[in-house]
């Protein structure tokens, strides 16, 4: 069964459901030199596991009412990465995540869908508050996570790497769409 999920458009982006059709070009994505450096597990999987991801998201999204979204920029006919919300049941809390192709990076998209995607969870899930986590070596990733207006609460061991843990409260909005 297929879950429906809105799609969001932003400034320069439209956050669209992923499909099946988004499998390859995830695919080529994650084989990009440096995307999945701060990941843990920095290799590229198979299609047939990209392919399970995006099924995932539909099921994730009939579960909790969020999850990740295809980032497609205004003029690009492909996905160039994914943001969104996934509930993390090791932590019992909702994170908001993103990963990009390496061509996309320093255009403020990153900050672009995680904005968008906080604000969904805050205004369409009822959210108390969203948590990021981040490699401690990846500057780039932590810089979006301050614009977002998410403030550094704690580091943990999680998926066997070092983590630094960022909140934003429902309290704070403003904080998000402004700064």
């Amino acid at each position: 069964m297929k879950i429906r999920y809105p799609s969001i458009r932003t400034a320069h982006l439209t956050l669209r459901p992923l499909v099946e059709s988004d499998a390859p070009v995830l695919l080529r994505i994650y084989q990009t030199e440096g995307v999945l450096a701060y990941f843990p597990n920095p290799v590229a999987p198979p299609l047939d596991r990209v392919q399970r991801f995006i099924q995932q998201q539909q099921e994730h999204w009939g579960m909790y009412g969020y999850g990740d979204w295809g980032i497609l920029p205004d003029g690009e006919t492909q996905v160039i990465g994914w943001a969104g919300l996934q509930y993390l049941p090791e932590l019992e809390e909702t994170e908001v995540g993103f990963l990009l192709d390496r061509p996309f990076w320093g255009k403020g998209y990153a900050t672009e869908a995680s904005r968008a995607s906080l604000s969904y969870g805050f205004e369409r899930s009822s959210l108390d508050h969203i948590i990021a986590l981040v490699h401690p070596g990846n500057l780039a990733s932590q810089r979006v996570i301050d614009k977002c207006g998410m403030i550094y609460q704690n580091s943990l061991s999680l998926w066997g790497i070092e983590l630094r843990r960022y909140r934003v409260d429902r309290s704070s909005p403003a904080e998000i769409i402004d700064k």
